[in-house]
């Protein structure tokens, strides 16, 4: 018997670090899997199309960099690739201001707030399909939208006299409270409240006794959001409405699941920090520029790059709408990949397809390596 080893027990056929690895692997294969089989096998599959003519039905035809050539001399490749640009733009901007927008209002320790950081994050676990559909209800020329805009014209003295109301009372319950010593910002929540609804009671109390009434023969709105190729505002920064339209739906529904980042970023700042600058004499506007936006920047970054990935890609929104929306007013490159794989009743254009598909592979990785390269000066 050697020296150190006990009697009865045999030595393992593998060493500890070996059998760890194994275990690792194990676990990571359904993920290698998947890795493998519908992202590297499927890039590969979809660049050599890009460089062959195929229609599914009979063998590809090498043609070289033919199908990228033809992209750039097609009307509705180059309206897919401005539409997504702009989308991409817009929309990641609007949802990143308006996540975190929410996560402020959100971090504040008041009663319920649970209920409303669940209502708040509802939009985001709704079918897309479900909430698309609904919008293009909102969305109708006699739709909901059209119709509170026709109140808001109708009733625009009233809501003038409370908007008023509420910046005065507003005021001068912030001038109050610093008078007695108190700190108040200009925008303190509870007084805010309290300011809105005294302004509301006193807007309706002008309205019943006639000092503030109605606009009389107020046209009914009537705007296309949908079926229309009107651009808005006009001029080289304008889009299609139909789009813009579906910016609104986008950013609505992706919005709060960047609130949860930004929430999670803003519990992990150091109260201290605040505390800190408070006795310093820091505003609150000061406090916001010089420790929450620096604390949040790793947020800020992830944020802005899963937006850009998410809406370069769009495609569903689009798909859905349909013949609601003249195609060249909605289409993107997502939709214009599908669109030329599965052109209803004509021949399949799949290496055009492909072609932008790598377009759109190289235009998402260029935009997030700018974006990490800003962001890390």
């Amino acid at each position: 018997m050697k020296e150190g080893r006990t009697p009865g027990l045999r030595r393992p056929m593998l060493s500890e670090r070996v059998q760890e690895a194994v275990a690792a692997y194990l676990f990571l294969a359904p993920f290698l899997f998947s890795l493998v089989v519908f992202f590297a096998y499927a890039f590969a599959r979809t660049l050599y199309f890009s460089f062959t003519q195929y229609d599914l039905f009979s063998a590809p035809t090498w043609v070289g960099l033919r199908n990228y050539v033809a992209l750039l001399t097609e009307p509705r490749f180059l309206t897919a690739l401005q539409n997504s640009i702009t989308f991409a733009v817009v929309v990641t901007a609007a949802q990143t201001v308006f996540a975190l927008m929410l996560a402020l209002a959100l971090n504040q320790k008041l009663r319920g707030i649970t209920f409303f950081r669940a209502a708040y994050y509802m939009p985001s676990v709704a079918s897309s399909v479900v909430i698309t559909l609904i919008f293009i209800w909102l969305y109708q020329r006699a739709g909901a939208i059209n119709y509170l805009l026709t109140v808001a014209l109708v009733y625009r003295r009233v809501l003038v006299a409370w908007v008023v109301g509420t910046v005065v009372l507003q005021s001068a319950l912030v001038l109050y409270e610093r008078g007695r010593g108190r700190p108040a910002s200009p925008l303190e929540p509870s007084l805010l409240v309290t300011a809105m609804l005294l302004a509301g009671a006193a807007s309706a109390a002008l309205w019943v006794a006639g000092v503030v009434t109605p606009v009389e023969g107020v046209q009914p709105v009537a705007i296309p959001w949908l079926n229309t190729r009107r651009r808005w505002p006009g001029g080289p920064v304008s889009a299609p409405i139909p789009l813009e339209a579906i910016m609104l739906l986008n950013t609505w529904t992706t919005a709060p699941t960047f609130m949860l980042l930004y929430l999670a970023g803003l519990q992990e700042i150091p109260r201290e920090l605040y505390e800190a600058a408070s006795v310093d004499g820091a505003s609150a506007w000061q406090q916001f520029r010089h420790i929450t936006l620096p604390q949040l920047r790793h947020v800020t970054f992830l944020v802005v790059t899963l937006g850009l990935i998410g809406t370069l890609q769009m495609f569903d929104q689009v798909a859905v709408i349909g013949d609601q929306a003249p195609l060249e007013s909605v289409i993107t490159l997502a939709y214009y990949v599908y669109s030329n794989v599965f052109p209803g009743g004509a021949v399949p254009r799949v290496g055009q397809a492909a072609a932008a598909a790598m377009t759109l592979a190289l235009l998402t990785l260029v935009v997030v390596l700018i974006q990490r390269k800003v962001v890390e000066r």
